[in-house]
């Protein structure tokens, strides 16, 4: 297995639909997630206008031809509602955007074959390397172990607790200092 991670920009990353589509439909049907055809859809709903947002980028696991992984995200506008999810109350500098400050990572997915093999760690540089901005912050759920444990190694701290969508299940909100 030769697993190779790109870093692509959005309408890379929009070709790739299909393909991405798979990874998260087989990364995500897993306990605690559960999530079925109906949630790939609205998940991908999202993506085709994400991937036209200034600043989008992906990094994407290749074993050959065949998406196995995927990582993708963009700076928060100075107007997210990211944080108006919260149930936690946060100070207001946290709070604070100005389309710059927080890269928003929103989807790290892993085909389970490919798993344990650093390809999430190497995707996760491959993304944020680089980066302008001051900070990352994602989304995960607390009963995700092995995505908790990876993000606390690679240095995010949670920052709270969020219901990011009507119907969704609480979220710790995590964040990576950059600077």
């Amino acid at each position: 297995m030769t697993v190779t991670v790109r870093l692509l920009h959005g309408e890379e990353t929009a070709g790739l639909e299909p393909q991405l589509k798979e990874v998260f439909a087989e990364a995500f049907a897993e306990p605690p997630y559960g999530e079925g055809p109906a949630d790939v859809e609205r998940a991908f709903r999202r993506f085709r206008s994400q991937v036209r947002r200034r600043g989008f980028r992906a990094a994407v696991a290749f074993d050959g031809d065949t998406a196995v992984g995927m990582a993708y995200g963009y700076p928060l506008s100075a107007s997210t509602g990211w944080w108006d999810t919260l149930t936690d109350p946060v100070p207001d500098d946290l709070r604070r955007e100005d389309g710059k400050r927080t890269f928003g990572l929103f989807e790290l997915a892993v085909r389970p074959g490919w798993r344990r093999k650093g390809v999430a760690t190497r995707m996760h540089r491959t993304l944020v390397e680089g980066l302008d901005n001051a900070r990352v912050m994602l989304n995960s759920r607390p009963q995700a172990a092995a995505a908790q444990a990876s993000y606390r190694a690679w240095g995010y701290r949670r920052v709270g607790s969020a219901i990011p969508w009507e119907g969704a299940a609480r979220h710790d909100v995590m964040v990576l200092d950059l600077v």
